[in-house]
């Protein structure tokens, strides 16, 4: 193996990532300044100083650029807690939801990690309804992704199923209770899962 290999993998995937950054900076910087439906897709090339041609290396159009979150929730799922690889979940219900609600919790803390950008993305969002709509497929989408992962640690169909969607109704439970505020988000969902943990033995809590 070349030694060089690595290191130049690893500074090509520096420059993405830095490439996406700029763009999601010049996107979000333009259309707080202009409003959403002011800028176009050039505008937001010029502001990073790419071409257009790079912009849809990495997005396929701006309300995409409006959901990029920087991998996180990829990251959670990564380094999420709950049930070890070699510990299947099978038919556990308590053990599904613990995984959830790990993955839920840890990927809402960082996604509200910066109160005032996180605030700044729900103004945006809920301004616009195709934005809105675009959010909701992008959860739905999240929850698909935790099926599919609790399904890989044996959990069966319905319980992944379960606790994927549970997961995704704690969010909107702590986003109405809390009235959205950022910096309660993950203490909300905390929460939400607990009061589950009081329906008929039902545990939502890792170990």
């Amino acid at each position: 193996m070349d030694r060089r290999e690595a290191p130049e993998g690893s500074l090509r995937e520096r420059k993405q990532r830095l490439a996406r950054e700029a763009i999601t900076e010049a996107a979000l910087a333009l259309f707080d300044e202009r409003g959403f439906e002011k800028v176009t897709v050039t505008d937001i090339a010029e502001r990073a100083q790419i071409g257009r041609a790079t912009f849809f290396r990495y997005f396929g159009d701006k309300q995409e650029v409006v959901f990029a979150d920087g991998g996180a929730f990829d990251e959670v799922l990564a380094e999420a807690g709950g049930p070890r690889a070699d510990d299947p979940i099978g038919d556990s219900l308590p053990a599904a939801l613990a995984f959830s609600r790990a993955v839920a919790v840890s990927y809402i803390t960082r996604v509200t990690a910066d109160p005032a950008a996180y605030n700044r993305h729900e103004r945006l969002v809920e301004s616009h309804p195709e934005l809105r709509a675009r959010s909701l497929i992008k959860q739905r989408g999240h929850a698909e992704v935790l099926r599919r992962l609790l399904e890989s640690k044996g959990a069966g169909h319905e319980i992944a199923a379960l606790a994927a969607e549970v997961a995704l109704a704690a969010f909107h439970a702590a986003r109405t209770i809390t009235g959205d505020r950022p910096e309660e988000l993950p203490a909300a969902v905390e929460a939400a899962f607990d009061r589950l943990a009081g329906i008929d033995g039902i545990s939502g809590r890792s170990t």
